[in-house]
Order: structure tokens, then sequence, then C-alpha cells
């Protein structure tokens, strides 16, 4: 049976990889991960890390824009609704 690592246990294994304080050897006997595996994680880890740094896909662009009209023209309902309420009823 495989064992299934999460993504943060992957990220903390990589982190003290780069660190370079201690052998991959080593690393994997405390983690109980072999080398080969070690080699993998790091090298995923390494070919993603530019995504970090990239600006928002246009997807997540196109949600902030949908959100943002909507929120628009939720503030333009409300403020007519309460320019009627001011209207109808009128302050002391």
């Amino acid at each position: 049976m495989r064992k299934h690592y999460s993504a943060s246990f992957k990220a903390k294994v990589v982190q003290e990889m780069l660190k370079e304080e201690k052998g991959v050897g080593q690393l994997a006997a405390e983690y109980g991960v072999s080398v080969k595996q070690l080699g993998r994680w790091k090298t995923t880890a390494l070919e993603n890390l530019p995504r970090l740094f990239e600006p928002e896909t246009e997807k997540l662009q196109q949600e902030h824009e949908q959100k943002l009209t909507e929120l628009y023209a939720e503030i333009g309902r409300l403020t007519t609704e309460l320019t009627w309420l001011k209207k109808i009823w009128p302050q002391p």
C-alpha cells in the first residue's frame, strides 16, 4: 500500500532539503521517505516555484471583475433604496 503525504508535509521536507543542513539520506531516514521520492518532491517544488511570483491568472482576474461589478450594482440598489426610505420616513 502506497503512503500518501500531505502537501504541507512535502513542503516541510523540501524546505529542509533546500537548507542543506542535513544530507538527503539523513532526511530520508528521519522522515521515512525514500531518497528517490525526496528528489521528485524537490524537482516538483523547484519547477513550480516561479508560479508563486506570477500575477493572477486570467480566470481569477475575470472572477474578480465579475464580483466587483456585482458589488457595485448592489451598492447602487442599496443607495436607491436608502434614498427612497429617507423620503417616506423623514428624520425628525
